[in-house]
């Protein structure tokens, strides 16, 4: 892969936008375990001033016809995204962002058909426990079905915990997750990370590790792990994210320059009553440049003139 020059916090002589142009490639809506739907979460960004976004639901890409639909209204480039589970021998639950895949791509929507039947079961379940957990405290039950009405589309823990502050089972979020879905929990199924990173150039994307410290604080294990999954074909790092301080995020825009990888960055928003978490700001420290866009669509024509070479 080639290399890519320095990437600044400031978008100056980056990117023919105008400097103050932001950008958010880490959004997440009903379609997973966001609080707003698909158009409403493009509307918010666009109040936010975002220019482009990417909606990245946890394995899931239902979502992102309505969004393209409500960025062209609204003069907004939303770019194809998706968080997919995996894992690599002992470190589970990484989070692998797709961007600007062929969505509709027929085994790519088989695999994650195949993943959210899955989930739908494993909720299903968290939701059973939770519901003897309730009986054994003399509490009335949850509805599944109402779960899933609520949540207008693939359940997540998120939609169960609303669901429990809806009842008074508990007076927030944490609290929930606390009481009920961690002891409640049903382990996960996850894609092998290689797997995954095939999966999404398969059908024409950009595989992105997404908030790297989440992996590994360890900054010597993180290097290792990146440069074997430089090996993978990896394309880039998420270095604008909410689990990293300033001097992490310079920290790894360096890693991503020296195995010859991509910068992006997305505030993880989900829209969580509470949460301090903003579009295009996160916890209020991220500054995410244009580039990032122009960086993805670069590495998605290179894979398409390396295809079209044969």
């Amino acid at each position: 892969m080639s290399q890519f020059g320095p990437l600044n916090n400031s978008m100056e002589g980056n990117s023919p936008m105008d400097s103050a142009a932001r950008i958010d490639l880490h959004l997440h809506s009903t379609c997973s375990d966001g609080v707003y739907s698909p158009r409403e979460v493009v509307r918010r960004a666009a109040d936010a001033g975002m220019v482009a976004i990417a909606l990245a639901d946890h394995d899931n890409i239902d979502g992102i016809d309505a969004a393209q639909d409500e960025g062209r209204k609204l003069g907004i480039q939303v770019l194809s995204g998706v968080e997919l589970s995996s894992q690599w021998q002992s470190y589970h639950d990484i989070h692998l962002l797709g961007y600007d895949f062929d969505h509709h791509d027929p085994v790519f929507q088989q695999e994650l058909k195949e993943f959210q039947d899955f989930r739908s079961s494993r909720n299903r379940q968290i939701i059973d426990r939770v519901n003897l957990k309730l009986v054994d405290e003399g509490r009335g039950l949850l509805d599944a079905d109402e779960v899933r009405r609520q949540a207008g589309g693939t359940i997540g823990r998120p939609h169960i915990a609303r669901a429990l502050l809806d009842a008074g089972h508990v007076t927030s979020n944490d609290e929930a997750f606390e009481r009920y879905l961690v002891p409640c929990n049903v382990a996960k199924r996850y894609f092998p990370l290689d797997r995954a990173i095939a999966l999404i150039h398969r059908c024409g994307g950009v595989a992105v590790l997404a908030h790297p410290p989440y992996i590994t604080r360890s900054q010597f294990e993180l290097e290792q792990l990146v440069k074997l999954f430089a090996t993978f074909d990896l394309d880039g790092l998420e270095a604008y994210n909410n689990g990293a301080t300033l001097e992490d995020i310079d920290w790894t825009i360096r890693l991503a320059r020296k195995y010859g990888l991509i910068v992006t960055g997305g505030s993880d928003f989900h829209g969580t009553e509470g949460s301090e978490v903003e579009i295009g700001t996160g916890f209020g420290r991220l500054s995410i440049p244009y580039s990032c866009v122009e960086e993805v669509l670069a590495v998605k024509r290179k894979h398409f003139a390396r295809g079209a070479g044969g």
